[in-house]
């Protein structure tokens, strides 16, 4: 499962079809549109649709998602986009298609038309195959499996590399200085665009008012130029923002150039630097950096998982890297980028990798491994000793006393100490009000005050007027103050109804005593 929770545009979709999300892609000026791939290779679009940029065949925005058939079954390997917006991907078969805003021929099509549905990119492009596809604002790169780089679109800065500044209707290969190259990574920023050699040499052309380029000017390039100061330090990874750019060495090192005003360069100032710097990221070995042309955000991730943020991180610039508590530079994009899109195609692994979490949960209850069962109303639950000592002190002290394999419950039914047992595989509870409450039982004798503290929050999300007075009898018994205090409340303010339930005439004699005392001086009984 690809964790998409954290960008808004998702919010709505419910948990089943979340489940079966494997690559997703959020972009548009305000993050207002996505794309996402299904288990089944299906092609999902939703959002406001600006210039046809979903590929649904018309200009409707959309809140539901909308499957679009022509990409089913194609295995997208690359996708990137423009801020039109534009949308091109590359498929596992090497075919480039691309859709929406078109008004500077970025789609590569020989016209401005734009493009309401994907279209396969033909010209010089039919006998290739293309692995990685880059936008800039309104222009497209694309790398070829024999290390070729092919350009079309806007080009009033040279961005497209052809050696003039006039826009390029179809597919052209960038040649110059990389003929007879190989290219092995590229990334667009906003006006500029940029490749990386198999032999660890970067190029940059286009935009270089703010040094983005690295060649130690301002001066535009309209064909690519060898970034002449990273001389002896082979890179492997380049990452572009909307002015700046980031280069990863195969040494683990960072260096950075170009625009600074947000500290987006991590360089500790506000300078823009036109030569390639040095990061001093004073932690150990980077193994990605990344940088989205949409925006002055940078991040990072060293080889033991650490995530670092530097740039404009909402609204504030953060000349430094920053270490945060993240697990990937995705997540830095989803929660601190103006706007929160994604800088590249979120994937999850193609094979069926779990963590730890995940693999805990699928052996639940599962007998190929358990070393050990209890029988609750004649019935098994199989779980392991190991797990059940590291995550409950009970059960710590209980099987350091025993060797036996199998452990008779007669205090709590079934369908409690199940939901209890799953709970220390899953951190979750799964379970209606009313069973909940023999839930809070089991977890006040234990002592599990997490436990107790769900099962407290389970129960106030499930009070009705038919189930309150059993829900405030529990609180009482098993001293739950918050929830008893609730659950008064609740009956209080539907004093009426509560009164005429069966519940309410079998009261406790005691607690409907103090139920009322209580209710008299909360006002409840004045006209």
């Amino acid at each position: 499962m690809l964790d998409v929770g954290k960008w808004p545009v998702f919010a709505l979709l419910p948990p089943e079809e979340l489940r079966l999300i494997r690559q997703a892609c959020v972009f548009g000026s305000a993050a207002n549109e996505a794309l996402y791939v299904t288990v089944d290779d299906e092609v999902f679009a939703l959002g406001t649709n600006c210039s046809g940029c979903l590929g649904l065949g018309d200009l409707q925005s959309t809140i539901e998602p909308r499957r679009i058939d022509v990409l089913c079954g194609k295995k997208i390997v690359s996708l990137s986009y423009g801020t039109g917006p534009h949308v091109v991907i590359a498929t596992a078969d090497g075919e480039v298609f691309a859709w929406g805003h078109n008004g500077y021929s970025q789609l590569g099509n020989g016209t401005t038309n734009h493009g309401l549905t994907p279209a396969l990119v033909s010209t010089n492009l039919l006998s290739k195959r293309v692995t990685e596809v880059a936008c800039g604002s309104h222009h497209t790169i694309a790398l070829t499996t024999d290390g070729e780089v092919y350009a079309w679109g806007y080009n009033n800065s040279g961005q497209v590399g052809s050696g003039s500044t006039a826009n390029q209707p179809t597919p052209r290969r960038v040649s110059s200085c990389l003929q007879n190259k190989v290219v092995v990574n590229i990334a667009c920023g906003q006006l500029c665009s940029m490749a990386v050699l198999d032999n660890g040499e970067v190029y940059g052309w286009g935009y270089n008012c703010n040094g983005q380029l690295g060649l130690g000017n301002n001066g535009n390039q309209q064909t690519p130029c060898r970034i002449a100061a990273l001389q002896g330090v082979n890179i492997i990874q380049v990452a572009c923002g909307y002015a700046h750019t980031l280069a990863l060495t195969d040494e683990g090192f960072i260096y950075a150039w170009g625009a600074n005003s947000y500290g987006q360069l991590g360089t500790g100032s506000k300078s823009n630097q036109a030569l390639p710097t040095l990061i001093n990221t004073d932690k150990d070995r980077m193994v990605e950096v990344a940088a989205c042309h949409t925006s002055h955000t940078s991040a990072s991730k060293t080889q033991s998982g650490q995530i670092l943020m530097w740039g404009q991180c909402r609204g504030q610039a953060v000349a430094s890297p920053y270490l945060t508590h993240f697990s990937s530079t995705d997540d830095v994009f989803a929660c601190f980028a103006t706007p929160a899109v994604t800088w590249h195609l979120l994937s999850v692994d193609g094979d069926d990798y779990l963590t730890v979490a995940q693999s805990l949960k699928k052996e639940f209850d599962s007998p190929e491994i358990s070393d050990l069962k209890f029988l609750v109303d004649g019935k098994c639950i199989h779980v392991h000793k190991a797990l059940l000592k590291i995550r409950c002190e009970h059960f710590r002290a209980l099987l350091n006393e025993t060797d036996e394999d199998a452990i008779e419950i007669h205090q709590f039914s079934y369908l409690v100490y199940k939901a209890f047992l799953e709970y220390l595989y899953t951190d979750t509870i799964n379970l209606p009000p009313e069973d909940a409450i023999g839930l809070l039982d089991l977890a006040t004798f234990y002592r599990e005050t997490r436990l107790k503290r769900l099962c407290q929050e389970t129960i106030k999300r499930g009070i009705s007027e038919e189930n309150a007075i059993t829900l405030l009898s529990a609180a009482v018994k098993y001293e739950a103050r918050d929830l008893e205090e609730f659950c008064f409340k609740f009956c209080v303010n539907h004093l009426t109804a509560v009164t005429q339930t069966q519940a309410f005439a079998d009261m406790d004699h005691d607690l409907l005593k103090n139920f009322i005392s209580k209710a008299s001086r909360y006002g409840a009984f004045k006209n």
